[in-house]
């Protein structure tokens, strides 16, 4: 009898997202699967896409998001992902998690990167997973908990401060039972206000609760800049105490006077590799994003605000800008405009290829959905991987770029069944025009959906499609869920 399928895609160029050379054939779907593929002459489909010159990969997975929130707001919130060719986020990073914690007033910054009144209401783990499940999202699900999280709620606010045993206890007990609802390993961000005053010890005892579910530790660490190779080995050490893998976030060497230093960090983290489980991920632009801090600025690295309560105003302009208009320095105007969030120009580009090109690197966005004047990451970062980078500059072959962004992150983040193109794995699809894809956004215009992304499908429903709609190409549907990390 011959197959029929829900969909089959014909005559595609076929990156399967091992890293393997391409191959022309067929794809066919049935339900939330990849039914069949190679020459499906013989099948019919109720949709049948000719995709001559076109290509087809696996959702790309963002390794690094904060989309805790935008992921339960609709396609307003998400297309900036689905119109890339995402089909799965990562969130919880950085220690900033929207789960589990109960807030009844602010936290401190960074936590309002994600939060906002009224979404402080995931008192459990749990609660947010079923929100997730019970009301889908355009995109998959892959959730960690984090660290100043749990160190606001613990401590009550009090987290300038080692925490004591009591809270420490409190954070473990929290995350043993995060991970048995659903959570897939725990997340801290020492370089930050909340989480800095946290000893290596601190952090060890509340990530030695992931080993009995193996679960992930992933780190913003503690200093990207000056004292970068300390920081990877605190890492490394608290992966080793605690048993689990680690996941160094948006590795950099941040500030001038740390230019080409990766030629130090990586054969670090490479010699780390052969004996402990670690990998890490890196967006591709010179310039990161977060909230604003007037004592960490300086005058060497250019700022631009991406958003401010008391003067929204002045999201996009440049803080010196900004400052020499006001007649005053960059920190006082810095305090003027606080609470904000910034860009800023602190790494060098060779130092980006660098980190980028080599092979245990994998694509985050660490994109901010909430700002007004978001880093253009956001909306670019998986077009320009292979539009700039591979097919631009030829830093690696389509192959590899798309393995960055596919196998290479199921595999370190243990997402089974995704990421990879074969039959019986989940119908995650990206359909895209590999001489033309790119990205669109720019730091002055960051709000652009990319060139030569065609169609996105998650679990084998269409979540974008350019050109069709009046949602800017998204469909509507909900297909996400959440996942889980597990070995295969």
């Amino acid at each position: 009898m011959a197959l029929r399928c829900d969909l089959i895609i014909r005559d595609a160029t076929l990156f399967d997202g091992t890293g393997a050379p391409r191959r022309v054939g067929d794809i066919g779907v049935k339900g939330d699967r990849i039914a069949a593929m190679g020459d499906l002459g013989g099948a019919s489909g109720d949709r049948e896409i000719i995709a001559t010159g076109k290509a087809v990969a696996p959702g790309f997975i963002d390794a690094h998001t904060h989309d805790d929130r935008a992921v339960l707001m609709g396609h307003q919130a998400t297309t900036c992902k689905t119109s890339q060719g995402v089909t799965t986020v990562v969130c919880g990073c950085c220690g900033v998690s929207l789960a589990p914690a109960r807030f009844k007033t602010a936290p401190p910054p960074p936590l309002d990167l994600i939060g906002a009144e009224g979404w402080w209401r995931f008192g459990d783990f749990g609660d947010y997973a079923h929100a997730i499940n019970s009301k889908g999202s355009e995109v998959n699900v892959y959730a960690l908990v984090g660290n100043q999280t749990l160190r606001v709620e613990a401590m009550e606010g009090d987290v300038m401060r080692p925490a004591n045993e009591r809270e420490i206890n409190h954070m473990h007990a929290r995350v043993k039972q995060a991970m048995q609802e659903g959570a897939s390993g725990f997340s801290t961000g020492l370089y930050y206000d909340p989480n800095k005053h946290a000893t290596t010890e601190e952090v060890i005892a509340i990530t030695e609760a992931l080993k009995p579910y193996d679960g992930l530790y992933s780190t913003h660490m503690r200093d990207e800049a000056d004292r970068v190779l300390a920081s990877i080995e605190e890492t490394m050490r608290i992966g080793k105490k605690a048993g689990v893998a680690v996941q160094i976030s948006h590795h950099k060497c941040s500030l001038p006077e740390n230019y080409g230093r990766s030629v130090q960090t990586l054969p670090l983290i490479e010699a780390y590799s052969r004996t402990q489980e670690v990998a890490y991920d890196v967006y591709p632009y010179p310039a990161g994003s977060t909230v604003l801090m007037p004592d960490r600025l300086r005058d060497d690295v250019p700022v631009m605000i991406t958003w401010s309560v008391p003067h929204p105003e002045m999201a996009g302009k440049y803080l010196a800008d900004i400052a020499r208009g006001w007649n005053t320095d960059i920190r006082a105007a810095a305090q003027k405009l606080t609470p904000a969030g910034q860009i800023s120009f602190q790494m060098d580009e060779d130092d980006v290829q660098r980190i980028m090109a080599h092979p245990l690197s994998m694509i985050g966005s660490d994109g901010i959905p909430h700002d007004a004047h978001p880093h253009p990451r956001l909306w670019g970062t998986f077009p320009r991987v292979l539009g700039h980078y591979a097919r631009g500059l030829n830093l690696f072959s389509m192959e590899t770029a798309i393995h960055k962004m596919t196998g290479r992150c199921a595999e370190a983040y243990g997402i089974v069944d995704r990421g990879v193109l074969r039959e019986g794995a989940y119908a995650d699809l990206v359909l895209f025009d590999p001489a033309t894809v790119i990205d669109a956004a720019t730091f002055d215009t960051p709000m652009v959906p990319s060139i030569g992304i065609e169609e996105v499908w998650a679990n084998g429903v269409a979540t974008f499609r350019h050109g069709v709609g009046d949602k800017g190409g998204a469909t509507g549907a909900r297909p996400g869920r959440l996942v889980t990390r597990h070995r295969a």
